[in-house]
Parts: structure tokens; C-alpha cells; sequence
């Protein structure tokens, strides 16, 4: 356990200058408040007050102020890579250390608006129950090169496809330098390889507690990104850069294990493909509210292009013991690792608020004993409307609109992240809706110009 008196003597040791607190607004964007070292005892005490009426989805500006107060366990010293001096980077050599924060009202009580605070709560709940979840990312993204002015293009020299060893290209060299960066500041990095796509790549870093995890994700993509730009590329979390080439997915392998952390409750060796009746309950819940938590998970107008049949990702709400093409998928480790894959977000989501709708939904299946039915063990792409009809399947939301309507109908996805947090996300997420739908896309224009 970390306490105020570690981080001041660490901070003192290792001369650090300036240290950000961290959080993240309701779209999960990374947001922080860079504080000197004169300022560090109200920063450690949560004094820092910043205006929350900036940050989309905070609050309105009659009640703009907002506590940061850190979370202990998430302090840092980021290495010099990421520090503004990396292989491109330039800059003073300062020593930089960060803290991740709840945001708080100003009398120090929870903000409903604060992404992480919505996931303690379901952490909470579940502990209440007696569980503890874990949450293991599989977060893909693409390396793009930049333009003579610095922008970001689509266009790779990288032509490896999956677990090629030698693309050639600086992307891979990138690639090494994201995960020595990484376990600079503490991850354990399980894999890192080139994925289906040009350009496209993926590391895997060690499961972890629920809150952990969304934090880790939320400091990953910010290593991706700084570490690709002092390469000279852009590194993008958008899940369908590309038309006709697969996207990127963050499938999030989930386990429940009691609360002092040494029975996984998915497991039953005695049962039916060794999975317990509470991990059953569990994908029920998962499969339940799939459609409901899709606008949380897949955030994005983009998101939907790749959410089609044909690229791997799963558009189909059922669940298998091997097969990848439904929506859930239970690996083949038992025991401890015994784990349900949920293989529809995007690296894109806010991870505190994706992480809340499926630990929220899992639970409500294991109280409600939701039952999943048999796993289908064939691919589902192949079936006929029949076939899925007779066996209940049906399909994940095909437009942002008709996802952000489901969430809305969702009476638990709604309470999970509550109506602060509810009304202003699906404003926001229409509004992305209408601008899109309202723009002449490329598409149209060389499908009807010439022929009407």
C-alpha cells in the first residue's frame, strides 16, 4: 500500500519537478492538472480545485468547481521517454510524476460525474456480493505515418500481417519501445506482435483488478500515443481506420474470484464445461445486456463499421466455448484462468464506464440467474435467419443511433452510470450522430453523382 509518505520521499529522491493529476472526462478522454512541487501537499491532501464546466459532461458553470483527489496506488515517475524527451521529443530534463484522481464536489462528496468514481461504485457493489473482478485488455491500434506538416495520415510502409516477425518498418520499432516504456512505469507486458492488418498492432499486459485495469488503459493509450509521435507516427485507437481491412477491437477477458483473491467462481470442475453456474449467470447477464451497454463499449459513429460480418469482430449476441464469432467466448484455460471473452468493444470506449457496464451486467445476471442456454459451438455466420431465430440470437446494434436508443431503453445500464453521467452522454453521442448523418460522404458522391 502506498501512503503520502512514500510518495514524498520518492518524489524527493528522485528530484521530481512538476507532477500532473490525472482523470478522465465522460468520453474518456485523458485530462490533467500539472501542479510544481511548491504545490504538492494540497495535491497529495485532494486541494487542487480546477473548472469543471470545461470538461464535456461535467457540470454546468454555476457549479463549475471540482476536487482532484489522487489515488495513492496510481503514482508514477514516467521515465524519460515520455517526459517530453524522448527520441524526438526535445525539452528541459525534468523529472515528471503523475497521480490518477477521482473528481470530487467541492465539500468533498462523490461527483456523479467522474468516470472512475461510477466504476468503484460497481466494484463496490460487487464486493458487497462477496466478489472481486478482473479484467484482462486485449487493445489493438494502428500506426499511421505523419505528413511533411506533422498530420496524421493512413498511410503505412508496414505490409506484415499477424505474427509476422519482420515488417520492416519503424512501427516495429515503436512497438518495442511502447512496451519498454510500459514496464517503466510498472506493467507487466504479457505480449506485444503485429496484428491482422497493415500497420496494426497489439500488446496484451497482465490482467488486474477492474479499477486497475480501466487506469491501466487509460496511461497505455497515452504511452502509445507519446511514444509513436517522438517516431515520427501517429498512433490511433479508432476502430475502423480503414475501409476493407479489419479493425480494432479490445476484447476484455472478465473473472470473478472471491474477495481474497484466491477462488476464481467461474470454475466448478464438476460442471458442465467446467463453468460454474455463476460464471453461466454471468455471460447470461452479459448476453442480456449486450445492446444496452453497446454505446458505452462502442462508442463511436466508426465503431459500427467495424462491427460488420467478415472481419472477425462479432455482431451476433451468443456465446461459444472456442469459437470466435459469437459475442462471448470462454477460452480453454480452466482453473484460475477460467474467463469469459467479451469480444465487442473498441480500444476507443471509456474504459471506467465500459469496465462499470459489464461488471453491472454480469452481476445482474448472476442475481437474476439469467440463463445464456447451450453455447454455440458452430459459426454462427453461417446460419440462416432461421437457425438464429430458433435459437434466440439475435444481433448487437448496427448504427451508433440505433445502440444509443438501447441504451437509453436500459433501465440497469442507465442506473449503473447514472443520470448525470446518462443524459449528458447520449446528448452528445445524438449530436455525433446527426453531424455525421447530416455530411455528403465520398461514398455518395461516386455512387449518385454521375447516375442521378
Amino acid at each position: 500500500m502506498t501512503t503520502r509518505d512514500d510518495i514524498l520521499k520518492r518524489l524527493k529522491e528522485e528530484k521530481v519537478n512538476n507532477i500532473r493529476l490525472w482523470f478522465t472526462d465522460v468520453m474518456g478522454r485523458n485530462k490533467n492538472v500539472e501542479v510544481p512541487m511548491s504545490q504538492i501537499d494540497k495535491a497529495l491532501d485532494g486541494q487542487i480545485l480546477f473548472d469543471g464546466s470545461s470538461i464535456e459532461g461535467f457540470s454546468r458553470i454555476e457549479e463549475s468547481d471540482m476536487l482532484l483527489v489522487p489515488d495513492y496506488e496510481t503514482f508514477v515517475i514516467f521515465p524519460e521517454e515520455i517526459r517530453g524527451n524522448g527520441k524526438n521529443g526535445g525539452g528541459k530534463n525534468e523529472r515528471v510524476a503523475r497521480l490518477i484522481c477521482d473528481v470530487k464536489n467541492p465539500d468533498g462528496s462523490p461527483f456523479a460525474g467522474c468516470p472512475r468514481g461510477v466504476l468503484r461504485s460497481q466494484t463496490e457493489k460487487a464486493a458487497k456480493l462477496g466478489y472481486k473482478m478482473f479484467v484482462g485488455p486485449e487493445a489493438e491500434f494502428f500506426l499511421f505515418e505523419r505528413d511533411a506538416l506533422g498530420r496524421a495520415t493512413t498511410n503505412t510502409h508496414d505490409r506484415g500481417g499477424y505474427f509476422d516477425l519482420t515488417p520492416i518498418d519503424k512501427g516495429e520499432e515503436a512497438r518495442r519501445a511502447i512496451v519498454e516504456v510500459l514496464e517503466a512505469v510498472g506493467f507487466e507486458v504479457e505480449a506485444a506482435h503485429h496484428e491482422v492488418a497493415d500497420g496494426q498492432h497489439e500488446i496484451d499486459f497482465k490482467y488486474a483488478e477492474a479499477l486497475e485495469t480501466a487506469d491501466n488503459i487509460a496511461t497505455f493509450r497515452f504511452v502509445v500515443r507519446k511514444v509513436a509521435l517522438d517516431y515520427g507516427l501517429h498512433a490511433t485507437f479508432m476502430p475502423k481506420p480503414i475501409f476493407g481491412i479489419n479493425g480494432s477491437g479490445m476484447h476484455c477477458h472478465q473473472s470473478l474470484f472471491t474477495m481474497d483473491g484466491k477462488k476464481n467462481v467461474f470454475y466448478d470442475p464438476k460442471a458442465v464445461y467446467q463453468i460454474s453456474d455463476i460464471g453461466k449467470w454471468y455471460i447470461g447477464g452479459l448476453l442480456r445486456h449486450a445492446r444496452g451497454f453497446c454505446a458505452i463499449t462502442n462508442p463511436l459513429v466508426n465503431s459500427y463499421k467495424r462491427l460488420v460480418p467478415g472481419y472477425e469482430a462479432p455482431t451476433l449476441i451468443a456465446w461459444s466455448e472456442r469459437n470466435r464469432s459469437p459475442l462471448v467466448r470462454i477460452p480453454d484455460r480452466r482453473g484460475d484462468g477460467t474467463r469469459a471473452e467479451l469480444r465487442c468493444p473498441d480500444p476507443s470506449c471509456n474504459p471506467y464506464l465500459a469496465i462499470a457496464v459489464m461488471l453491472a451486467s454480469g452481476l445482474d445476471g448472476i442475481q437474476n440467474r439469467i440463463d445464456p442456454g447451450p453455447p454455440t459451438n458452430r459459426n454462427v455466420y453461417e446460419m440462416n435467419e432461421e437457425e438464429m431465430k430458433k435459437l434466440g440470437i439475435t444481433s448487437l446494434p448496427g448504427s451508433l443511433l440505433e445502440a444509443v436508443e438501447t441504451l437509453e431503453a436500459d433501465q440497469l445500464m442507465r442506473e449503473t452510470i447514472g443520470n448525470h453521467i446518462a443524459e449528458r452522454y447520449i446528448a452528445a453521442k445524438r449530436e455525433e450522430w446527426h453531424e455525421y448523418i447530416a455530411q455528403v460522404h465520398q461514398w455518395e458522391l461516386d455512387r449518385y453523382l454521375a447516375s442521378y
